[in-house]
């Protein structure tokens, strides 16, 4: 199978490319594609070198499938040139997230919505997915009322220049790009992406929307604070979820660790709980701290954790392919 990754040489284009080894997709070319600025560069996939090449000459190799992670504004203008070809697009940014005639997928989750006429489909927000993974398995059992979520975003979610920001100040070299309106190291920022008029960011709202249009459900109310923290291995989450349904804990455990891609670390005891330097490089979603919340009915806390650049991004993206593949879809 021909696979184009477009944007492989950024943060994430790089991590699809080490999935799609790392899961060994059935990859019979692959199709480094970058803005006019990279091309020439070289990549590396399974132990050799590729040539980027632009946007028109990897539509002329015409490709099975193209995984994008080149931001929205080049997703708008060039994912329907791949979808025109026929070229089934797998797009990361946010451009077709809230299209209605765009699915928007989390496999574990609503995988079977696709069909072989979906030539753009969107890839949730990296915080969305995470939590949605954990959700749905809750959702089907108890059904959701709302939600309460708390993140703690790692700098890797805003891409390389955020990390040598980071790095940059933890070294003291104040010539470093500024990709934050403030200092991130030793500091939190409730702050990602820009404000809307209503107070909240546009990261917020994005899990908000999104949650509902994966989970299938409008009911479900959600309200969310995102945050900045500078850490490297992904996003964490406080998650407190309201139930129409009273549950028993035990059976919430044991749903989430039958759960596809979820791994519960919830000791206690022997201080076991999810943390992103361990979910760093994997694909699963570990979650923990499961509680009663005790100051109201039906009402569940949970701690979750991914690697926002696997799972988030790059590992999902190559699921949905994956799923496509296996049910010749493309």
């Amino acid at each position: 199978m021909k696979v184009a990754v477009v944007g492989a040489t950024g943060l994430v284009g790089g991590e699809i490319l080490k999935v799609l080894e790392e899961r060994n997709f059935p990859v019979s070319e692959i199709i480094p594609v970058a803005s006019e600025r990279s091309i020439g560069k070289k990549v590396s996939f399974k132990g050799k070198e590729y040539t980027v090449v632009g946007y028109d000459e990897a539509i002329a190799k015409k490709p099975n499938v193209a995984i994008f992670s080149a931001g929205g504004s080049t997703s708008l203008a060039i994912a329907p040139k791949f979808a025109e070809a026929g070229i089934t697009v797998v797009d990361n940014s946010s451009a077709w997230r809230m299209d209605p005639t765009k699915k928007l997928v989390v496999p574990e989750v609503n995988a079977d919505v696709l069909t072989a006429e979906d030539k753009i489909i969107a890839n949730p927000n990296c915080s969305t997915i995470q939590m949605v993974v954990v959700l749905k398995p809750l959702h089907d059992k108890y059904k959701i009322k709302r939600v309460v979520v708390s993140t703690y975003q790692s700098v890797t979610g805003t891409g390389k220049a955020a990390v040598d920001q980071l790095f940059g100040e933890r070294a003291g070299d104040s010539s470093v790009e500024k990709v934050y309106p403030y200092t991130i190291d030793l500091n939190v920022l409730p702050h990602i992406d820009v404000f809307q008029e209503n107070g909240y960011t546009k990261e917020e709202m994005k899990m908000i929307k999104e949650t509902n249009k994966i989970m299938g459900d409008d009911s479900i109310r959600v309200t969310a604070t995102t945050v900045r923290i500078p850490t490297i291995g992904g996003h964490s989450e406080a998650v407190n979820i309201e139930f129409e349904n009273d549950f028993d804990l035990a059976e919430v455990r044991a749903l989430l660790e039958a759960t596809e891609g979820v791994i519960v670390q919830d000791d206690p005891a022997n201080l076991v709980y999810p943390m992103p330097i361990n979910a760093h490089g994997k694909d699963e979603v570990f979650v923990g701290r499961i509680r009663r919340d005790e100051s109201q009915d039906n009402t569940l806390n949970l701690w979750i954790v991914a690697d926002n650049l696997r799972k988030g991004a790059a590992t999902n993206a190559v699921q949905i392919a994956e799923y496509l593949s296996k049910k010749g879809l493309i």
